[in-house]
C-alpha cells in the first residue's frame, strides 16, 4: 500500500479511502466487517463515514457498525484514521427538529459526542462539515472546533462539498484565530464530472488540503455499464440512467469502454487509476458493498496508465481548463 501526507499535515493516509455509506444500507453487519478486515489487512488505513449515513430511520446505523468493528479490538481503532462528517439533521425519531443539524456551535457539540458514543472511540481524526452552512460564521464553526481539538476529541477539521471562496474563507477564518483550519476537502470529482478542476481543486491546492474525491465511478457509469447493460448484469435506474437516456454522454461512455477494451483495461480499475495522477488529490473514495468489489479497488493501485491512454480519457472527457482562463480571455 502506498501511502501519503493528507494535505499539509504529518498525518499519513492510504491513497484509497474506504466509504462506507453502503454499510447498514446495503451490505449487512457481518459483510461490513470482513470488507473492513480486508481493508486493514491491504493497509488501506483511511475510512470515511458520516452521522447520517444509514439514513430514513436509520441514521447513525453506519457509525455504529464500525463502532462495533472496532470493539473486537486487535488494534483496530489504533490502525485506523476515521474520518465521519456533521451537517444532516439528526433530530430525535427522524424529525428535523431545530439545532439538530448544520454547523452552529450547539449541533457540532452534540452530533460529535453522538457520533463518538456510536462509534465507540474516543477521538476522531477527520471532522468533516458535510456541506456549507450559509447561516453560521466560520468564526462560530472554528470556535466549536478548537474546544474539540482541546479536548482531544477530534485532531483535524475537514470540509465536503464545499466550493472554492468558501475553503477560502474558512482557512482565512480560521488563520484569523491561530487556527489549523480545513485539511482535506471531499468533492466529487472524476473523469465525467471535472468541473472541481476550475476553483475547488486549485483552492485545496493552495491552502495545503487533500483532495478525496467521492463517486469516482459516477455512480457505476464509469465501471464498464454499457456491456454490463448488454450482458444483462445491470439495470441502470435515477441518475445513470438519465445519463445513459443522453445520446451525447452514452457517446462518451462508449468511446471509453471502447478505448480501454483496446487497451485489455478495466474500466473500473482505470477511472479510479486516473484520479490517483491528478495534481492534488489524495485519494479516492470507494464504496464496496461486497469483499470482492473492493479487491477490484485495490487492483487500481498497481496500475500505471500509459501515455496514450491518458491523452484518450482527455480526448473523450475534456477539462474545464484552469481558471479564469476557462471562462475569460
Amino acid at each position: 500500500m502506498e501511502y501519503t501526507q493528507l494535505g499539509r499535515t504529518g498525518l499519513k493516509v492510504s491513497r484509497l479511502v474506504l466509504g462506507t455509506m453502503n454499510f447498514g444500507p446495503q451490505t449487512d453487519e457481518a459483510t461490513s466487517h470482513a470488507i473492513m478486515d480486508t481493508a486493514l489487512d491491504a493497509g488501506l488505513n483511511f475510512f470515511d463515514t458520516a452521522n447520517v449515513y444509514g439514513w430514513a430511520e436509520n441514521k447513525g446505523r453506519t457509525e455504529s457498525i464500525i463502532g462495533s468493528w472496532f470493539a473486537k479490538g486487535d488494534g483496530r481503532r489504533d490502525r485506523t484514521v476515521l474520518a465521519t462528517k456533521v451537517y444532516g439533521n439528526m433530530g430525535p425519531d427522524g424529525e428535523a427538529w431545530p439545532n439538530h443539524d448544520k454547523l452552529s456551535a450547539l449541533n457540532i457539540r452534540r452530533a460529535v459526542e453522538a457520533s463518538l458514543k456510536r462509534l465507540g472511540t474516543d477521538y476522531i481524526d477527520v471532522y468533516q462539515f458535510h456541506h456549507v452552512d450559509r447561516a453560521t460564521p466560520f468564526e462560530e464553526i472554528w470556535q466549536a472546533v478548537d474546544v474539540l481539538i482541546q479536548q482531544g476529541k477530534v485532531l483535524y477539521a475537514g470540509s465536503s462539498n464545499f466550493p472554492g471562496y468558501k475553503i477560502a474563507q474558512a482557512n482565512e477564518a480560521a488563520a484569523r484565530r491561530g487556527s489549523v483550519g480545513l485539511v482535506s476537502e471531499q468533492c466529487l470529482y472524476n473523469l465525467f464530472e471535472r468541473r472541481a478542476e476550475m476553483e475547488v481543486i486549485p483552492a485545496a491546492q493552495e491552502y495545503g488540503l487533500g483532495v478525496i474525491p467521492w463517486s469516482p465511478l459516477h455512480g457505476g457509469l464509469l465501471g464498464g455499464v454499457l456491456k454490463k447493460e448488454t450482458e444483462g448484469k445491470r439495470r441502470t435506474e435515477g441518475r445513470a440512467a438519465a445519463t445513459l437516456a443522453d445520446p451525447v454522454k452514452r457517446a462518451q461512455l462508449q468511446a471509453y469502454e471502447d478505448l480501454l477494451d483496446k487497451h485489455g483495461l478495466q474500466p473500473g480499475e482505470v477511472a479510479l487509476a486516473w484520479l490517483l495522477t491528478r495534481p492534488g488529490v489524495t485519494g479516492p473514495i470507494v464504496g464496496p458493498r461486497t469483499p470482492e468489489q473492493l479487491a477490484g479497488a485495490l487492483a487500481a493501485l498497481e496500475l500505471e496508465l500509459s501515455e496514450e491512454v491518458l491523452a484518450g480519457l482527455d480526448e473523450i472527457f475534456p477539462g474545464p481548463g484552469p481558471s479564469p482562463e476557462a471562462f475569460a480571455w
